[in-house]
C-alpha cells in the first residue's frame, strides 16, 4: 500500500509551497516556490536569525539599503532552496512592479544575476510575475532572453490564454482562493468535483492540452487535501507541507483526473484589448487579482520594515 503522496508523484511533478528549508529537505519536493509572505515567515524563524544579521551588516552602507537588503534575503533563500530541490526555485518579482513592464523586466534580470553570484544558473531559476497584462508582456521578453518565468496570481481564462501567448513556461492558477471567493458570494460548501476552483484549472488544462500548448500548468493555493486529489494528474501542483503531510499518511486510493488528450488546432490569440474586456467580465478573477496583488505588496512592505528596523 503506498500513500497518496507517492501515487500522486507517480503522474504530477509535486512543488512545495514553501520558504521553510527544513520542510523542504523533509518532504524532498521536486521544486519550491516562494512568494513575499513565505520569505517574510521565513524571515521571522529563529532559524534564520544569524543570516539576516550578517546580510544587513554585510549591507547597510548600500545605497537605498532596505532594499538591496531584501534582495539578497530573497534570493538567499533561493539559492539554498535550489542547493536542496533538484528542480527549480520560483522567485516572485515586486509586487509594485506589476503593472511595470520594463520595470518588471529589469528587476528580472537583476534578480537572475544574483542568483548567477550565487552560483546558481538561470535554468534553476523562474521568475514569478503577476499576471496583470503588463506582467505578461514582460514575460513575453524575458522567455525570449532565455529566462523562463512562472506567471501567478492567475484565475481568468483570459489570463491562461494571454499567457499561453506569451509562450511563458509555467503558469500558477490558484484554486482556494478561487473556492474562498464563491463561498463567500454564494455561502455554499463545495465538494471537490464542484469547487469552483478546481474546475477552473480543470478548464485551463483542457484548453492548454487540447490546443498543443506547452506552457506547464500549476495548480496552486489549496484549502484541503480534496482539491489536491480532483487534479492528480496535473503538470504540476505546489502545495503547503501540511498538506503534503496530509497525502502522505492517506494511503486510500488515488486515481487520475486529468490526461491530455490529442492536441488539435492552435488557439486564436487573444489581444490586450480581448484580455483587458474577458478578464474585466469576470468579477472573481478582477477582484482577487487585485487583492493579490495588495497583499504581496503589504507582505513587501512588512519585510522591508523588519529590514528598517534593524538598520
Amino acid at each position: 500500500m503506498t500513500s497518496k503522496l507517492d501515487q500522486l508523484r507517480k503522474m504530477t511533478v509535486v512543488v512545495a509551497d514553501t520558504g521553510d528549508l527544513e520542510a523542504v529537505r523533509r518532504l524532498a519536493p521536486q521544486d519550491c516556490t516562494t512568494n513575499p509572505s513565505l520569505v517574510l515567515k521565513a524571515m521571522q524563524s529563529p532559524a534564520t536569525q544569524d543570516r539576516f544579521a550578517a546580510t544587513i551588516a554585510r549591507l547597510k552602507g548600500q545605497p537605498d539599503a532596505v532594499a538591496a537588503i531584501v534582495q539578497d534575503l530573497t534570493v538567499g533563500l533561493g539559492a539554498e532552496l535550489a542547493a536542496i530541490v533538484p528542480g527549480r526555485v520560483s522567485t516572485e518579482v515586486d509586487a509594485r512592479l506589476s503593472f511595470d513592464k520594463a520595470g518588471s523586466i529589469a528587476k528580472a534580470r537583476a534578480i537572475i544575476a544574483a542568483y548567477d553570484r550565487l552560483g546558481v544558473p538561470k535554468d534553476r531559476i523562474l521568475i514569478k510575475l503577476a499576471s496583470t497584462w503588463e506582467g505578461i508582456s514582460a514575460a513575453r521578453e524575458l522567455e525570449r532572453e532565455g529566462i523562463q518565468c512562472n506567471l501567478t496570481l492567475l484565475f481568468s481564462m483570459a489570463q491562461a490564454k494571454a499567457c499561453a501567448d506569451a509562450g511563458v513556461f509555467l503558469i500558477s492558477p490558484f484554486v482556494g482562493r478561487i473556492t474562498d471567493w464563491f463561498t463567500k458570494s454564494t455561502g455554499k460548501t463545495y465538494a471537490a468535483e464542484e469547487d469552483p476552483g478546481v474546475q477552473s484549472v480543470r478548464r485551463i488544462y483542457d484548453h492548454y492540452k487540447s490546443h498543443g500548448i506547452q506552457t506547464v500548468v500549476m495548480g496552486a493555493s489549496f484549502r484541503n487535501p480534496g482539491q489536491i486529489e480532483a487534479l492528480a494528474g496535473c503538470d504540476r501542483l505546489t502545495i503547503s507541507p501540511e498538506l503534503i503531510g496530509k497525502l502522505a499518511d492517506d494511503m486510500g486510493d488515488l486515481p487520475r483526473k486529468l490526461s491530455p488528450g490529442a492536441a488539435g488546432a492552435a488557439a486564436a490569440p487573444l489581444s490586450e484589448a480581448d484580455f483587458r474586456w474577458e478578464h474585466n467580465e469576470d468579477a472573481m478573477a478582477t477582484e482577487k487579482l487585485a487583492e493579490g496583488i495588495r497583499n504581496f505588496h503589504a507582505d513587501t512592505l512588512k519585510l522591508e520594515a523588519m529590514v528598517a528596523a534593524k538598520l
